[in-house]
């Protein structure tokens, strides 16, 4: 049987309240008990409402940000408390590829330097050597040789993403984390990344966790899904099994927001209402329970655990036995006033 090559286990990130005179006085519960493993070869979507700690897990996984609670098992070993030179060699193996990657390259530098960068630190290969596999790794992203010379300002949001990968793909990662990789990007130039990272993935035996709010391109792309809400996975399964039958509500409210073609305006159909709660303020029971149409006194008293339900597993008591409501009643229209003479 594969072993997967990232486990997560009850990982939690917690950030400090503070109050008068800078003592603590609460938290923010960023990730609040997150699970699952990532098999090689897969590609695992990551969706949910801005600020449910999407982003906060991939830099956590990374160890860009800190965890409070849990551990984190790459390729067998644990990530949390390695030396130096294992969390260099970690970082060369499992990458992060930032939502904005304009923002992640030197503006002063010459994309060529950029690229020759992670070589410099990671191996030791010589100049020439270098410059051989920056030419390899850039024509496998589809950019030209003359890209080397130009500075970030002076390409497209796109190709600015190319660069990105073509860096990453310079120390032969294992693992990448792509944080919201085609947000800013036109129709068409979505649709040619999103070929690329299928195509490097193939290439270059690429294993993805695929952070995203376009459910659509999670669809189209992803083997799994996991869905978050308020630093928890409240359902995670197959894609099409998700897409196709969801069985928290939560997830069944998201699939509504999805505009479909000839089908009913999402107006008429999406039932959601209100905000998610204060991270630092999590109610008792079930943190869905302001939101959800079939809450109980059960959801307000017991916090629902993760549950299997078929092929797929979510955190709600009647998980697979709720189904969301139905499209709102049409108001009666407004009659029309006659003209004035």
């Amino acid at each position: 049987m594969t072993e997967p090559i990232l486990s997560v286990r009850d990982l939690h990130c917690h950030f400090p309240v503070r109050g008068a005179f800078g003592r603590q006085v609460g938290a923010i519960r960023a990730l609040d008990g997150i699970s699952f493993e990532l098999m090689p070869g897969e590609i695992l979507g990551l969706v949910g409402e801005s600020g449910c700690g999407k982003s906060t897990l991939g830099k956590t996984i990374m160890g860009i940000q800190p965890p409070t609670g849990g551990g984190i098992t790459f390729e067998g070993a644990e990530i949390a408390g390695a030396s130096p030179r294992a969390a260099k060699d970690r970082r060369a193996r499992l990458q992060y590829a930032y939502q904005d990657p304009g923002a992640s390259l030197d503006p002063r530098w010459r994309i060529g330097r950029s690229l020759e960068e992670p070589l410099i630190i990671h191996t030791a290969l010589g100049a020439a050597e270098r410059r051989e596999k920056v030419r390899d790794i850039l024509a496998a992203v589809g950019l030209p040789l003359t890209h080397l010379e130009r500075y970030p300002h002076e390409i497209s949001g796109g190709q600015q993403r190319r660069v990105g990968l073509a860096r990453i793909l310079m120390l032969n990662p294992k693992v990448v984390i792509l944080d919201e990789p085609t947000s800013g990007l036109d129709v068409s130039v979505q649709a040619t990344v999103l070929s690329l990272f299928r195509d490097l993935r193939e290439a270059f035996d690429l294993t993805y966790m695929f952070i995203s709010h376009d459910l659509s391109v999670v669809r189209m792309m992803c083997h799994r899904v996991a869905v978050m809400y308020l630093g928890r996975i409240v359902e995670i399964g197959p894609t099409q099994e998700i897409f196709a039958a969801p069985k928290h509500p939560y997830t069944q409210s998201l699939l509504a927001a999805i505009p479909r073609i000839g089908g009913a305006r999402v107006v008429d159909t999406f039932w959601l209402k209100g905000e998610p709660p204060d991270a630092s303020r999590l109610p008792t029971g079930c943190r869905f329970q302001g939101r959800c149409p079939h809450t109980t006194a059960r959801c307000l008293s017991e916090d629902p655990a993760l549950r299997a339900v078929g092929d797929q597993r979510a955190a709600c008591h009647f998980a697979g036995e709720v189904s969301p409501p139905g499209p709102a009643p049409k108001s009666s229209p407004t009659p029309s006033r006659r003209a004035l003479p």
